[in-house]
């Protein structure tokens, strides 16, 4: 017995009838990217309403003919999925986002930055400022230490520092001056806390084996120039010129561990605090106001220098500011501007701590 002509096909002699072959998912336009989902001139849809980028990217490709998925790395502002694709069964990306440029191979690659050359290959490109601190919080910090700089200076030093004064003491001394240091860059990693990111995102507090040994080239070529600097200066300003804590402590002696605290305090309380101030907080501050990490460098060197408040010291003071300015710059962190800082103090701080315990200096000349 044959199959009559009106009999469903495929259909077995005297069996059942087939059930209907189910929809595939692919073919409902209600549910599904499909070829007339995109074709030329039309929005992309998906449950028949158009539909922003950020849900057409949010998948693979589900069938032949469909969106593909957003390249790698494109920030969601740049593409138009539910602007009008091009012609064919494939949407086209536009152009590079103004200040990027496409990573080959192919026509989906990552969206990379132009290459840096010149100097701005020299410096660290600069992470994203999304902290809700500015130049006000290094303005407090700053505040800070003139404050407590002066109650300090009244209430442990008081008189001794005239020259018809009693000499003062070494100890009382150190802890007048380390601590508004210490107070300064305690509010600068308060503020971080408070208002961003903490220390280690927004101001750059990390370490690094490639940090340590940039700090230490920079430190020691830094010394080298500085020394040159100050033998030049003398020669200009005459033998006179020295630091505030050397004409402070000039003629005093100490015990081993007080000058052995001097020597810390110059060395490694100094650098990392006032690497926090300037080139932590301050750098932070001026790159969140929109500058370059070349302009928040020469910002950063000019206030370092003059924040000391010696005026006559301060175009040396500026010189050896570069070379820590330089590490900052490079790394984009504060290990390497700390190392390189500590480096330029090394020698200054040894001198201290000889002159404290007795040993007797050779004259400049």
């Amino acid at each position: 017995m044959s199959v009559s002509d009106g009999g469903p096909p495929g259909a077995a002699p005297g069996g059942p009838e087939p059930q209907p072959e189910a929809p595939s998912p692919w073919a409902d336009p209600t549910s599904s990217w499909t070829v007339p989902d995109v074709a030329a001139g039309a929005p992309a849809r998906v449950d028949g309403a158009p539909v922003s980028h950020a849900g057409a990217a949010a998948g693979p490709t589900q069938a032949a003919g469909s969106w593909p998925a957003a390249p790698a790395g494109l920030p969601p502002a740049a593409g138009s999925w539910s602007g009008q694709p091009a012609a064919g069964p494939h949407a086209a990306w536009p152009a590079a986002p103004a200040g990027l440029r496409q990573a080959p191979p192919g026509p989906y690659g990552s969206w990379l930055p132009p290459p840096r050359r010149g100097l701005a290959a020299l410096a660290a490109p600069a992470a994203p400022r999304t902290h809700r601190w500015g130049l006000p919080a290094f303005l407090l910090a700053e505040a800070v230490f003139l404050l407590v700089s002066a109650a300090a200076g009244v209430l442990l030093i008081g008189g001794s520092l005239g020259s018809d004064g009693p000499p003062v003491d070494v100890w009382v001394f150190v802890v007048a001056t380390a601590v508004p240091t210490l107070a300064a860059a305690a509010v600068a990693v308060a503020v971080t806390w408070l208002r961003g990111n903490g220390p280690r995102i927004d101001l750059g507090l990390t370490w690094s084996g490639r940090d340590v040994a940039i700090g230490l080239g920079l430190g020691f070529a830094g010394l080298f120039v500085s020394t040159a600097a100050a033998a030049v200066w003398v020669a200009i300003v005459g033998p006179d010129v020295s630091s505030a804590v050397g004409d402070a402590l000039d003629g005093l002696r100490a015990p081993w561990p007080v000058a052995l605290a001097v020597l810390v305090a110059v060395v490694l309380v100094a650098p990392f605090c006032e690497e926090i101030l300037y080139r932590g907080l301050l750098w932070g501050a001026v790159e969140k106001l929109g500058a370059g990490p070349w302009l928040a460098f020469v910002i950063t060197t000019v206030v370092f220098a003059f924040a000391h408040f010696e005026l006559v010291r301060a175009p040396l003071l500026l010189v050896i500011a570069i070379p820590i300015g330089l590490a900052r710059l490079i790394t984009g962190r504060l290990g390497a501007s700390i190392v390189a800082h500590s480096v330029n103090n090394l020698l200054p701080g040894i001198a201290l701590y000889l002159m404290l315990v007795g040993v007797p200096l050779p004259a400049p000349a």
